[in-house]
């Protein structure tokens, strides 16, 4: 797929209603061998607390679960929450992933909470203070300490991550505002966005980040990756049937309500008002839905209005078997999409940077 549009899979490892932990995660790495089988560039698991219908709270273990699974995909974090965290800890952990799965490790950082006021509380977040740690100030602080502890070692330095140091698990920042796009670029470092959820933000984000990147050791030119939800069928009809899965998950959400994994349905209308259809719309706006012609259009216009040199994929279908044969498929359309500067089909192709 190194001629083609770079795309790799974002997962959260959701569950059925009623379904296990245990049955999720093995659905996850069945998806993840067939990823590998397919192409894709890597296959990141996020992290969420106290979140029902999600079984991806312990992210670190999940990546080590995976890459077992799994023999040359690159696997990794979408990311570490780095505010839920001590950048001692999280390089401890990434240390030690690379050192049993050298060249195969990444580390996406986040500054969201990951969860609600309570999950918040529990992860030890000092709210009293206005959730201080997910300030841009204190997050680029623990982010250079982490980076320090993941580098080579200083002189003088007392603390080293054992493993980790020297390590240099590569580092890709995460975000779904203009906030993040310019940490990541600051810093010289890859962004990821979050479009899956924030898409509003998407084309900006995009600019800010490649007007003020700097150029550093870690990376010469951006790198941009964009999240967004995908599911691709054999007709249009199809895959907006199985879209439902995913419409009823943000319904859930915003009602605050479990989030497991629903089947689909034939309509939408009798399940929400005006007002919550208008909401998961917009959470939902930068999604690409529908048959392999549909998909093509819709990745090449993302390409166009973000200039992104790697997808990132969320699918979410209630059945194992429609979410792998969308992504087999996506991976066909990506392998022989060719695009320019300007969004159209070129020799030159998206050429991946890390």
């Amino acid at each position: 797929m190194s001629d083609g549009l770079a795309v790799s899979v974002l997962d959260f490892v959701g569950m059925r209603v009623g379904e296990s932990a245990g049955s999720a995660i093995a659905r996850s790495v069945e998806l993840a061998r067939r990823a590998e089988e397919w192409g894709y560039k890597r296959y990141w698991l996020g992290e969420f607390h106290s979140i029902n219908g999600l079984a991806c709270s312990a992210t670190a273990v999940l990546i080590g679960h995976m890459a077992a699974a799994t023999e040359r995909i690159r696997v990794g974090a979408g990311g570490v929450m780095l505010p839920n965290h001590a950048p001692l800890v999280v390089a401890e952990q990434f240390g030690t992933l690379e050192a049993m799965y050298p060249g195969r490790i990444d580390l996406g950082v986040g500054r969201a909470p990951g969860g609600d006021s309570h999950a918040m509380r529990a992860l030890g977040r000092d709210l009293g203070k206005g959730d201080a740690f997910s300030k841009l100030d204190v997050f680029s602080e623990r982010l250079e300490e982490l980076r320090s502890f993941l580098g080579a070692e200083k002189p003088g330095q007392q603390v080293r991550a054992i493993p980790g140091q020297g390590s240099n698990v590569p580092i890709t920042v995460l975000g779904s505002s203009c906030f993040s796009a310019e940490i990541a670029a600051n810093l010289g470092l890859p962004y990821a966005f979050a479009a899956h959820f924030a898409p509003e933000f998407r084309v900006a984000a995009a600019a800010a980040y490649r007007k003020q990147f700097k150029a550093s050791a870690a990376l010469r030119k951006p790198y941009l990756i964009m999240a967004v939800p995908v599911i691709a069928a054999e007709t249009d009809g199809a895959a907006r049937r199985l879209f439902t899965t995913a419409q009823q998950r943000f319904l859930r959400l915003i009602r605050n309500e479990p989030v497991g994994l629903l089947p689909a349905v034939d309509s939408m209308q009798p399940l929400w008002s005006a007002k919550e259809q208008a909401a998961v719309n917009t959470k939902l706006d930068a999604a690409i839905v529908g048959s392999d012609w549909t998909v093509k259009a819709g990745l090449k216009k993302l390409m166009r209005q973000t200039g992104a040199d790697e997808v990132i994929v969320v699918t979410d279908t209630f059945e194992q078997a429609d979410r792998l044969e969308s992504y087999r498929r996506v991976a066909e359309i990506a392998a022989k999409l060719k695009i320019d500067a300007e969004g159209d089909e070129s020799a030159d192709g998206v050429k991946a940077q890390l």
